[in-house]
């Protein structure tokens, strides 16, 4: 009678919870079973295992064969655990040493002839095994991947041969290695002309982590000015990078040499809601969770399903997405930057110059309707987007800013925010906007005279005031000053109603 215990790793969510794969061979008739809550592809596992087993020239013992993967009311799911059964089969019988197993980790699916295919979720994987302390062994294909978890010893294999030479001492295997990272994408701010107030808003909504809503015309740069904003934003800190990188991980999309890089995500608007918030039988991060640090675009906003719209309100809000099923949950992080686009109205040229709009008024209220009053209060900067004169198209036009120069400001006013609450403004709660955001007397009474003009919620006061602290912040400023919260109050004014140009 054999018994022999190999450590694993599931995936939960973003979360690598230990599973301890026990293998038990025991008399009676020739067979192989699994428990511990296995999916299909965990079960069928047994086949796998047994083909690489026997193409590793290894005795594939004729016995009763349990498999049991604890904890037993963890759902295991894919081939992860295709690896360590193999390895608990040939530790339990006699095949490898029992001790070698016993302060390290394995995940990863087999081949047929053996060969070690990667798996989704390897990153989430080497960080808990570094938490743990032990050695992690992956396949070569998740290598570069887990080795960006630099606290732990992430070894690598191309075949089952290689993890059992290894245990026996009579090789070491290769240690993972992260590739150099790329630079970043040549996305720059001096390829947009004009739109002098749509920088400015992109500038500050960037210094301060604020959402932003660009209304214009077709053509007028509203696509070109959103995907240049994670190109404005300060480079991520190592823990920042590292989670957004889970995520990809865990979607099976991370390339190892971009992970430092911040995420722009731009889906189609017939996406549906569970492919903005995730689900499925066996949860994945949704566009969302994939755009966490980065950038969230959503182009033609009014055309979006409104119910896939209003999955974005509580995201918005708490930084993450709570995935409930009948027997489980799972939680994705999900602090983005959303930058939203849309035409005025459905021809797209309400308010223009040119008069050619000949939308009913109706016509363009039911248009911007599509979009709930809870979601637009929710979306700190509302911005109009112009069509461009002629002039500022020729070759010849100056080139705007560069991205750099822009960045070197963002990032001065991110430290001061840093300093003072320890996040960005956008991140305040009630409390820390009540207190570093205090208005003096005057502007104070300007405040109020704009929320009862306005007809404002007491969310969009906050916010009104974040994105203030942000303007004074930008301007070395210890205090809100008139200016700042003006110059804040200006960029709230889109709403349901048609504009007066409308024919």
């Amino acid at each position: 009678m054999g018994l022999a215990l190999v450590h694993g790793r599931a995936r939960v969510g973003v979360a690598a919870p230990p599973v301890q794969v026990e293998v038990h061979l025991g008399g009676g008739l020739p067979s192989m079973s699994i428990v511990g809550l296995p999916e299909a592809a965990v079960r069928e596992a047994k086949d796998r295992v047994r083909a690489a087993i026997q193409c590793a020239q290894f005795e594939f013992p004729a016995r009763r064969i349990t498999v049991n993967l604890a904890p037993a009311d963890l759902p295991k799911h894919g081939g992860r655990f295709d690896l360590p059964i193999a390895l608990g089969i040939l530790a339990a019988s006699g095949q490898i040493p029992l001790d070698a197993l016993r302060d390290t980790e394995f995940i990863g699916e087999l081949g047929l002839t053996g060969e070690l295919r990667p798996v989704d979720g390897a990153l989430p994987a080497a960080l808990a095994v570094a938490q743990a302390g032990r050695r992690l062994v992956v396949p070569a294909g998740n290598a570069a991947e887990a080795a960006l978890a630099t606290r732990v010893d992430v070894r690598s294999a191309r075949t089952l041969l290689e993890v059992c030479a290894m245990l026996h001492g009579r090789t070491t295997l290769p240690p993972g290695v992260a590739p150099e990272p790329l630079p970043p994408s040549t996305a720059d701010m001096r390829d947009v002309r004009g739109q002098a107030r749509a920088r400015r808003a992109l500038e500050i909504a960037a210094a301060g982590g604020h959402h932003l809503l660009l209304v214009g015309p077709p053509g007028c740069g509203k696509t070109l000015l959103a995907s240049r904003l994670p190109g404005l934003l300060p480079e991520p800190g190592d823990d920042e990078a590292l989670e957004a990188a889970a995520v990809a991980s865990v979607n099976g999309g991370l390339d190892p040499a971009r992970w430092r890089q911040r995420p722009f995500r731009a889906p189609h608007h017939t996406a549906s809601a569970v492919a903005l918030a995730g689900g499925g039988s066996e949860p994945r991060p949704g566009e969302i969770s994939l755009a966490h640090r980065g950038v969230l675009f959503l182009d033609e906003l009014p055309e979006w399903n409104r119910s896939a719209l209003e999955v974005l309100r509580e995201p918005l809000e708490s930084g993450v997405v709570t995935i409930s099923r009948a027997a489980r949950q799972a939680e994705f992080p999900a602090r983005f930057q959303l930058v939203a686009a849309m035409n005025p109205c459905p021809c797209g040229w309400a308010g223009d110059a040119s008069g050619r709009c000949r939308c009913a008024p109706d016509a363009v209220r039911r248009y911007r309707s599509r979009i709930s009053g809870p979601l637009l209060d929710r979306i700190d900067l509302h911005v109009e987007v112009p069509r461009l004169p002629a002039q500022a198209l020729r070759p010849d036009a100056p080139e705007g800013e560069a991205s750099v120069t822009i960045r070197v400001r963002v990032e001065a006013a991110r430290d001061v925010q840093q300093a003072r609450s320890g996040r960005c403004n956008a991140h305040l709660d009630q409390a820390a906007t009540t207190a570093h955001c205090r208005l003096r007397p005057p502007e104070q009474q300007l405040l109020e005279r704009a929320i009862e003009s306005l007809q404002l919620s007491a969310r969009a006061m906050h916010r009104i005031l974040r994105v203030a602290r942000t303007i004074a912040d930008l301007d070395g400023s210890q205090d809100i000053l008139a200016q700042h919260l003006a110059e804040a109050l200006t960029y709230r004014g889109f709403t349901a109603e048609p504009m007066t140009a409308v024919a």
